[in-house]
């Protein structure tokens, strides 16, 4: 008997209840769900991301949990199983059913599955029950029980290093304290005698690109009933809904249930990142088959057909390697973010939010996002979603700055976990590379552990103070080298060189802006590593993100700069002090009005992190000297209101940085950068082509009454190289009116570089204006400025320089739906610039708002 597999969520009559509480049991709101969502839902503890309500909640997590509800027995025919699958427990469970113990979980990371066949076939219904303890008081005990580990780290309580728990739900500095438990994924009936339990597929794309060899792999779980030769797997490849091949009949090797059969396709269509090619997605599906012919189980997975790579080679003129990702044998200059999860609470995250999150990469010309080590492994449709719009994915591993412990069943946890998440990702043409930890090797040097390079021996590492390298180095290695042999694997991030901060090998996070040394984000040029997979500024959100988060809104007595509650939704250590020393050294500025001071802190974080861009993608000059090949900003999202690193806050606003970065990104660039009295001009291009007799004009204006001192065409018939920058002109200042100028007469004059094609069509533009902006005498009322709405396009124009010209939305009512294509420009007179905006109609210009750097 060979009866079809079927799959039952249990989403119907759960409950939950405090463990000892005196309360009746409550209705869950949703399913998957957490603690934290249904006692909201039931308002028996206010919403957490409100004012300081994250404090009066903490309870929450130091008491335990549990959840029930009942479910049909399933009736069985001969030979057929039960069984319950858990996809996320979070974290420390016991699962009941009928009142005897069926499963013991502590990793809210590994999917469980448990045979209840001798438990079912009865006529009433069945009882199952979660119990879920206090993940933060287990972890302090388990601390206490390895009193000889060097506990420590950054961010949270340490003792979150013993729990295999999404780590920022322990607190970080941009989020807050809130220790979730619950059925965070969904919990399934399953019935079958045979299904199929894996499907694994290998692809190999030769250098030519010219064909494209697929290996289908599938493993079966047979029923004692069921004879191997009973079953067959049959192995469908489609494209755009046609099918391409079918190979029917594959017999199950009956000593371990598996099959596989290969693909060869010719002249594939080959998967790219957006901006380099499209994103063509296969089908290829694995149906279980009856000896009669009948369909027992079905799995299809969608795959993208590409050859990637991680290219570490000796450059040119300068030491160490490179560090560049390559596609289809094309560099990739990966401009991007950090991703971290988009909400405290999970399963509330909805499929368009996750869509809504990564259309704003690809609108804002980022090709990659790093999926953060202190996170979790993401839902799949984050995933399917990057696959379908051209998002590289750099997937760390679960392990975030601190020193992890490593006695054994933890370190089989950590393996069980590993296995269990990369067999789910594997297929996903958008991830190009795991990482074993977030920071972790960098808190090892920050804390003197020991650790020896030059010590090849696995056991060794065990006994030494920082274990964790056993994870990173031998349990990682062993789980990427045999499920993604074609994936790199990197040990950690950052990691490479002599020391995690070496610049000239593997990736680096550049901190010295911000953290460290405090230095000036003009100086990003010096500050410049291979790869840089974190830098960033923090910014103050939205002030209706702001007004949001306060218990009495626009009403509220906090709704200033520096009051407690603004303060409490800010979990940066020293954000005061860093925030305050980034605008006084850059910008005139006041804490009040709140809306202005807003917008320059977000001035501020645009100028820092569109200069490190900039500065960045200069270094990537060609074949040899891919001096940096990628920039990932810390960080695009936000998990809740709060003022942090975030481009956009946690209501997918963006700051005035998103747009700024995505001008940085776009296609063709030109760029300027003042040095010594002397202007250095350069043009880079992400075209996979030359553009041939381009050429390049610059004019000079006061920047205080907008008097055109400077116009030429500096350079004619340029040839942009192909993906690469190309240095155009190093010249003294122009337009200043004298040979022997000073720090003073430089102040007087911005310029602005125009790229040109031969028919004069712009290709780039480009406003330089001195630095720092405090010191300059900018024409408060922007004389001349205009403003226009027409047809989905907002126009301006202005008699004189206007500095970060940004446009609002003034009525609350008719801000909903409005999206800026772009937003803080620059203006100079004779030019009138563009921005596409979309829900903004021609009669509502009279809601239309605008604020400018040095206005009245």
């Amino acid at each position: 008997m060979t009866g079809k597999r079927t799959s039952t969520a249990l989403v119907a009559n759960w409950t939950f209840q405090q463990v000892g509480g005196d309360k009746e049991p409550l209705v869950v709101a949703q399913m998957p769900t957490n603690i934290h969502l249904d006692l909201i839902h039931h308002g028996i503890i206010p919403d957490p991301f409100i004012g300081k309500n994250e404090i009066d909640v903490q309870w929450v997590g130091e008491v335990d949990w549990v959840y029930r509800t009942t479910f049909p027995s399933p009736k069985l025919e001969s030979g057929e199983k039960a069984v319950l699958v858990f996809e996320g427990l979070d974290t420390f469970a016991t699962v009941l059913l009928d009142g005897k113990e069926i499963l013991k979980s502590d990793n809210m990371f590994i999917p469980e599955r448990v045979d209840i066949t001798d438990l079912v076939n009865k006529e009433e219904d069945h009882k199952l029950e979660i119990i879920f303890e206090s993940a933060y008081l287990k972890g302090k005990k388990t601390q206490e029980q390895y009193p000889d580990h060097k506990w420590g780290c950054w961010n949270g309580d340490s003792s979150r290093l013993g729990v295999r728990k999404a780590q920022y739900h322990y607190g970080w500095d941009w989020g807050p304290t809130l220790m979730t438990c619950g059925p965070w994924r969904p919990v399934t009936l399953e019935t079958y005698t045979t299904r199929i339990s894996d499907f694994s597929l290998n692809i190999d794309v030769p250098d030519s690109l010219t064909g494209a060899s697929i290996k289908a792999n599938v493993e079966v779980e047979i029923s004692p009933v069921t004879a191997a030769s009973a079953v067959s797997v049959n192995f469908d490849l489609s494209f755009n809904n046609t099918l391409i091949f079918t190979i029917s009949t594959n017999r199950i090797n009956e000593a371990d249930g598996s099959v596989s059969t290969t693909f060869t396709i010719s002249e594939p269509e080959l998967w790219y990142p957006h901006g380099y090619g499209e994103q063509p997605l296969y089908h290829i599906t694995a149906t279980l088959k009856s000896e009669h012919g009948e369909v027992i189980d079905r799995v299809t997975k969608r795959i993208g057909v590409r050859r990637a790579r991680v290219v570490q080679r000796p450059l040119k003129d300068q030491p160490g390697s490179t560090f560049f990702f390559e596609i289809n044998g094309i560099p990739i200059f990966c401009g991007g973010s950090n991703w971290i999860p988009a909400d405290n609470f999970i399963p509330r995250i909805s499929e368009k939010r996750y869509k809504d999150w990564l259309q704003l990469f690809v609108d804002g010309n980022q090709v990659m996002a790093r999926v953060w080590g202190g996170g979790i492994f993401e839902e799949e449709i984050f995933y399917d979603t990057c696959d379908e719009l051209g998002i590289l994915v750099w997937q760390d591993f679960l392990f975030g700055c601190g020193n992890y412990p490593a006695w054994p069943s933890f370190l089989q946890s950590i393996e069980r976990e590993a296995t269990e998440n990369v067999k789910r990702l594997r297929h996903h043409p958008s991830i190009v590379i795991y990482a074993g930890n977030n920071e972790d090797y960098q808190y090892m040097e920050s804390e003197n552990l020991e650790y020896d390079p030059k010590d090849l021996n696995p056991s060794n590492w065990l006994e030494t103070s920082f274990p964790a390298r056993y994870i990173y180095e031998k349990i990682l290695v062993d789980v990427t080298s045999k499920l993604v042999p074609d994936t790199y694997y990197h040990f950690g991030s950052p990691y490479g060189g002599k020391d995690t901060r070496d610049p000239t090998v593997g990736d680096i996070h550049q901190w010295d802006v911000w953290h460290g040394l405090q230095e000036k984000y003009q100086n990003f040029d010096k500050l410049a590593g291979r790869f840089v997979s974190e830098f960033g500024m923090e910014a103050f959100p939205d002030l209706r993100t702001i007004e949001e988060f306060l218990p009495k809104g626009m009403e509220d007595a906090d709704l200033y700069a520096q009051s407690s509650t603004v303060d409490f939704h800010n979990k940066a250590d020293g954000h005061e002090r860093r925030i305050a020393l980034y605008l006084v050294e850059n910008l005139q500025y006041s804490p009040s009005p709140f809306a202005q001071y807003i917008y320059l802190t977000q001035l501020m974080q645009s100028e820092c992190l569109s200069s490190a861009y900039r500065l960045w993608r200069r270094e990537w000059k060609g074949p040899g000297r891919e001096y940096t090949a990628g920039a990932l900003v810390w960080q695009i999202n936000d998990c809740w209101p709060v003022t942090s690193w975030a481009i956009i806050d946690y209501h997918l606003r963006p700051k005035y940085a998103y747009h700024t970065i995505a001008r940085e990104l776009a296609p063709v660039t030109v760029a300027m950068k003042r040095r010594d009295y002397r202007l250095q001009i350069w043009a880079s291009s992400f075209k996979l082509h030359d553009i041939l007799g381009a050429k390049l004009v610059v004019k000079g204006f006061n920047i205080t009454n907008g008097n055109e001192v400077y116009s030429e065409t500096l350079a004619s018939e340029i040839i942009l190289g192909s993906n690469c920058t190309t240095e155009l002109v190093d010249i003294p200042v122009p337009g200043l009116g004298t040979d022997s100028p000073s720090d003073d007469d430089v102040r007087k004059v911005l310029h602005v570089a125009y790229l040109q094609d031969r028919d004069e069509n712009q290709l780039a533009r480009r406003v330089s204006w001195p630095e720092p902006l405090k010191y300059l005498h900018l024409d408060k009322d922007a004389r001349g400025l205009v403003v226009r709405v027409k047809d989905g396009i907002v126009t301006a124009r202005a008699e004189v320089p206007v500095k970060g010209l940004a446009f609002e939305i003034m009525d609350a009512k008719k801000v909903d739906g409005v999206v800026w294509g772009d937003n803080l420009v620059d203006l100079v007179p004779g030019e009138v610039v563009k921005v596409k905006v979309k829900g903004l109609k021609d009669e509502d210009v009279k809601y239309l708002g605008w604020r400018w750097y040095g206005m009245a």
